[in-house]
């Protein structure tokens, strides 16, 4: 376990490195889909496009689940390791209980993560996901990711990480806990949920 020194300087790091994209990135006003199809309008292949983008969007509000008053329903968390069988986190359900379902991840392997999820309602501007992982309670590694402004759709949308590389090496294999979240410009919080996963040697220790 790193002591208290080093554990500053971690945290340290990881803060700076969450400043650093907050203030490289200034997100744009917010926009309803009527106030999008009215701009430039008078540019028809601009007006053309906008429409293509938006889809059956434009002609309406989209719920595809009338019961959840959510603009943006987080489905799934997928773990995607070439030529390995995807392992997927079901976020539908009682989320307290998704650190029961541990991934195993093979040491030095690139791994990506695809979020699925719902957009309904109206257009959702500037989503992001954040993931922290931990060891012991240490902070070890921080990706954040602008995942972009998306439409309602009746589909399931998603979005998928440029491949990560797992720490390897005898000190690297163990447990960690990861705090993912998925929220936007507005700083709305869609899903925050924890889960966990083990570096190991092989895929079948």
């Amino acid at each position: 376990m790193a002591d208290t020194a080093t554990e500053g300087v971690e945290k340290l790091h990881i803060d700076e490195h969450e400043d650093e994209i907050e203030s490289k990135y200034k997100p744009p006003p917010e926009k309803t889909i009527d106030e999008i199809l009215e701009a430039d309008k008078e540019d028809e292949s601009l007006k053309k496009y906008k429409e293509k983008l938006l889809g059956d969007a434009k002609t309406g509000n989209i719920i595809v689940e009338p019961e959840d008053p959510r603009k943006v329903i987080v489905k799934k968390l997928v773990l995607c390791v070439t030529d390995r069988p995807d392992v997927e986190l079901d976020l539908t359900g009682d989320i307290s209980q998704l650190k029961k379902q541990v991934f195993t991840i093979k040491e030095g392997v690139s791994y990506r993560i695809r979020i699925e999820f719902i957009v309904q309602r109206e257009i959702v501007h500037g989503l992001k996901y954040i993931q922290k992982t931990y060891r012991m309670g240490v902070p070890v590694d921080k990706m954040a990711h602008m995942v972009g402004s998306y439409p309602p759709k009746v589909e399931m949308q998603s979005y998928t990480t440029p491949p990560e590389d797992a720490p390897s090496g005898m000190m690297a294999r163990g447990s960690y806990t990861v705090h993912s979240l998925f929220t936007d410009d507005d700083k709305h919080e869609h899903l925050k949920w924890e889960w966990c996963f083990d570096i190991k040697k092989d895929w079948k220790d």
